[in-house]
This record gives C-alpha cells, structure tokens and sequence, in this order.
C-alpha cells in the first residue's frame, strides 16, 4: 500500500531525527556539567533540555506506534477468545488514533500562535523559541494518530502488512 510505504518512510525520517538529537543533546548536556565544574555554565541549558525532550518523544512515537512496540500490558486479553481479542485491540487502535489526532486538532492553534508571536521559554541571555517544539508535537501526534487508525484499517481488513523495523 502507498499510503502505508509513505507514513514508514515518514515515521522512520522522524525517529531519525529524534535520534540524532537526542544524541547532540547528550554533547551538549556534557558539556554542561563540564563548564559548571569550571564555574561557566551554559545559559539556557534547563530550557534547551526540556524543550529537545518534548520533541525527541513526539519524533518517536509514530515509529514506536507503527512498530507496534508501544506498552501492552495484554495479559487479561490473552485469555479470552480470539474474536473478543480482536475487537479489543481494533477498539485500543481507535482508542489510540482518537488520542493522537484530537491532541493534533487541540494542538493546531497554539503552535500556530505560538509562531507568529514568536513565543521563546527562559529569561536572560538565552531564550529558546517554543514554536519548534509544538510543531513537533503536531507533527508527531499526526503520524501517531495516523499510524494508529492505518493499524486498526490493516487489523479490521485483515490486510498483510510487514511489520516494521530498522
């Protein structure tokens, strides 16, 4: 399926770049603890961190989503029927999309505005924009929420569709 090869590709690209910033973020968290134990701190590092793990979790999730490795805690599920275990997890898979997509909806406005008024987190000499980190979020919850109903069309449908991996 397109759509299916097209939100891998997506989802994978934004994992990716997750990655990729996490690791940066571990330089720049080290050099951090260096420079404080020469009494030098760098400005701005609280609102650098916390922002980069807002949007490291968001350019993830639709991977862990569409990998299907998101916490399952299914152990009363196993022991019922087969047609009631499916009904269960096709109703968690639109449990899961309605989340995403409403926190993409809800989140919309606020990203939005949060760019044009240029909205920044800290005070002093380093400000951080908090418009990037929204928009991750946006962009994350999307994949997410889609991942999500393309699972539950693929688990309805009984469509065959490889798993994916790295």
């Amino acid at each position: 399926m397109p759509l299916i090869r097209l939100t891998d590709w997506l989802t994978k690209i934004l994992m990716i770049f997750g990655a990729v910033w996490a690791f940066v973020l571990c330089f720049f968290i080290l050099a951090d603890i260096i420079f404080r134990a020469l009494n030098i701190p760098i400005s701005g590092t609280k609102e650098i961190v916390a922002n980069s793990v807002v949007m490291i979790v968001f350019m993830q999730v639709g991977f862990a989503v569409r990998s299907q490795s998101m916490l399952r805690a299914d152990f009363l599920v196993v022991m019922m029927p087969n047609v009631i275990q499916k009904l269960l997890l096709v109703f968690a898979l639109l449990l899961g999309a309605a989340f995403f997509l409403l926190l993409l909806k809800a989140g919309i406005k606020p990203a939005l505005r949060s760019f044009a008024n240029g909205e920044f987190d800290g005070e002093g000499a380093l400000r951080v924009p908090v418009w990037p980190t929204r928009f991750a979020i946006l962009l994350g919850g999307g994949m997410a929420g889609l991942n999500y109903l393309l699972l539950s069309l693929v688990e309805i449908f009984d469509l065959r569709v490889e798993r994916m991996d790295l």
